[in-house]
């Protein structure tokens, strides 16, 4: 797995291709996974998760063991995972004869800045990337909700809230001088009492 191999050893329609090992399966589903240095099946202790142990499964903090692949590839293997690095002299029909546009865009203010160069002062909700989507009998563009977007009225609930925040420890510091005093107060009360009575006597 991750090494890159030529495509002339898989086919002449590949000629000039280099591929990338991304993954793939035996012929009894079991996937590859990357560090085990096997052509053949090991018995690990997985996480909930991980290549082989779907994270639905079992309890939080349980680990099983389950059977895995190598990540060296053999004859046995049924499906193998391939990425393009380098395009060949022919075009592979359904994969580089045709372009397809990236549906969703990225939510973030800080990424979408990024994706278009945008400074701090440009308006990144006019950025956002829209696509189709049909609800009911209309066709509608929806798009992303922008998150960690600074708004002028985010800006103004960040200060309300800190107001609020101080207004609650200056409450909470001037309750606990109040107590602390009556406390005091209450233990020079019987001392005083007794050194009366102590007279009388």
């Amino acid at each position: 797995m991750s090494e890159e191999v030529a495509g002339d050893s898989i086919g002449d329609e590949f000629k000039g291709y280099i591929f990338k090992i991304a993954g793939g399966q035996d012929k009894q589903g079991f996937p590859m996974k990357q560090g085990v240095l096997t052509n053949t099946r090991a018995r690990l202790l997985l996480r909930r998760g991980d290549t082989g142990y779907q994270a639905w499964r079992g309890r939080d903090g349980e680990r099983r063991r389950k059977s895995i692949r190598g990540c060296i590839v053999g004859s046995d293997l049924s499906v193998l995972s391939l990425v393009i690095v380098k395009k060949g002299e022919q075009d592979l029909p359904g994969i580089t004869d045709i372009s397809k546009p990236r549906t969703f865009g990225p939510k973030r203010a800080s990424k979408i800045r990024k994706l278009f160069n945008l400074t701090q002062q440009d308006d990144v909700r006019k950025f956002v990337i829209k696509h189709k989507k049909k609800i009911g009998k209309k066709e509608v563009m929806k798009g992303p909700k922008i998150q960690r977007l600074l708004t002028p009225e985010k800006l103004r609930r960040n200060v309300l809230i800190k107001k609020r925040t101080e207004a609650r420890k200056e409450r909470s510091k001037a309750l606990k001088a109040n107590y602390e005093k009556l406390l005091a107060k209450r233990k020079a009360a019987p001392a005083t009492h007794s050194a009366k009575k102590a007279k009388t006597h």
